[in-house]
């Protein structure tokens, strides 16, 4: 797959790319010591070049790596916390979820194969390469992943305006915490596979909030960096 942009070029194991494609308008000598000293092939080309490779804004790199690897479900029965993402469609709340998560030191996420965004270019522009530190699984069906994480002892948090004050609650042991559409939020049958249902209080005029910052907040408030 195709990627961009200096900061993911960096985040990305060196192993996992093929070739680097550089305008020549680039005076990076940090860049080319990188990949020397990486041992990376790159090709030297016209700014225009990149820009028909790529509509974003590339920075004058563009690099081709092996295709993003999904994890198993089953490799995160053993993790503290998990962030499900109940049908999110927006690629850049996706990776900015995904480089939140990172910092937090929550290393796992999980999407459903149909109709969510999946890791792409963008994302992993977005998420600054840090999809590389950090499992995502894809699954057939949410609810019947959630059922699996309920018998690892799982507690499964499902993020809606309606939900008890985030504040109110003791937050401990193993956690998914599920976010849900952009525009629907949870769906029903995964809302209703919820052991309890959390709200962010605000005080302001506005009733909700970005999913990536509702994930933010939520993520640092219910067990981030511990």
């Amino acid at each position: 797959m195709l990627a961009y942009g200096k900061n993911v070029l960096y985040m990305t194991n060196p192993k996992e790319i093929r070739k680097v494609y550089v305008s020549k308008m680039k005076k990076d000598n940090e860049l080319f010591a990188y990949l020397k000293e990486n041992k990376i092939q790159y090709l030297l080309v016209e700014p225009n070049v990149l820009d028909k490779m790529c509509k974003q804004n590339h920075q004058g790199i563009l690099f081709e790596r092996n295709d993003f690897v999904y994890s198993s479900l089953e490799s995160l029965f053993d993790e503290d916390f998990i962030v499900l993402l109940d049908h999110l469609e927006d690629p850049h709340n996706f990776g900015a979820i995904i480089r939140t998560a990172e910092a937090a030191g929550v290393k796992s996420i999980i999407i459903p194969k149909d109709r969510s965004v999946e890791v792409t270019d963008t994302v992993m522009k977005t998420s600054v390469g840090t999809t590389s530190n950090v499992k995502i699984v894809k699954v057939t069906n949410l609810v019947d992943a959630i059922r699996k994480l309920k018998e690892k002892d799982f507690f499964i948090y499902g993020s809606a305006m309606d939900g008890r004050d985030m504040n109110q609650i003791h937050f401990s042991g193993k956690i998914v915490l599920v976010i849900g559409n952009e525009g629907k939020g949870m769906s029903q049958l995964v809302r209703k596979n919820c052991d309890e249902i959390v709200s962010i209080p605000m005080v302001g005029k506005v009733n909700s909030l970005n999913a990536s910052v509702a994930s933010g907040i939520l993520i640092y408030k219910m067990g981030g960096l511990s």
